[in-house]
């Protein structure tokens, strides 16, 4: 909800910034100007909206796999591991570490506490 009301904000923001631009231009051919107040406001907006859709998540992304082997402890099972949180992110991992259901509760602390220094 927080992301679709800075949202909305940023869209509004760039309401001043086009109708400048069109009324600048305003003795050119309409379609043209159109192109070119939207060019303008696309070069601008772009890095806006980049921050606002940004992940940062206060919440890890989770991947889960069946039948996996634990990385600390060894044991078959289910295995879990952090794909992306906040400055953390393993999501390209090419050889990702899958953790049990026990061992996945110290690596979470872990990372937490490396994720909050970054922070």
């Amino acid at each position: 909800m927080r992301k679709y009301l800075l949202y909305l904000i940023r869209w509004q923001l760039s309401t001043p910034i086009l109708a400048l631009v069109l009324y600048l231009l305003a003795g050119l051919n309409p379609v043209w100007v159109t192109v070119i107040a939207n060019l303008i406001g696309g070069l601008i907006f772009f890095w806006v909206d980049r921050f606002i859709f940004r992940s940062l998540s206060a919440n890890p992304l989770w991947e889960i796999r069946d039948d996996v082997e634990c990385f600390d402890c060894g044991c078959r099972g289910r295995g879990y591991r952090i794909a992306e949180w906040l400055g953390y992110d393993r999501k390209k991992d090419k050889s990702p570490q899958f953790r049990c259901e026990g061992c996945k509760d110290k690596k979470t602390l872990e990372v937490s506490v490396r994720v909050k220094k970054k922070g």
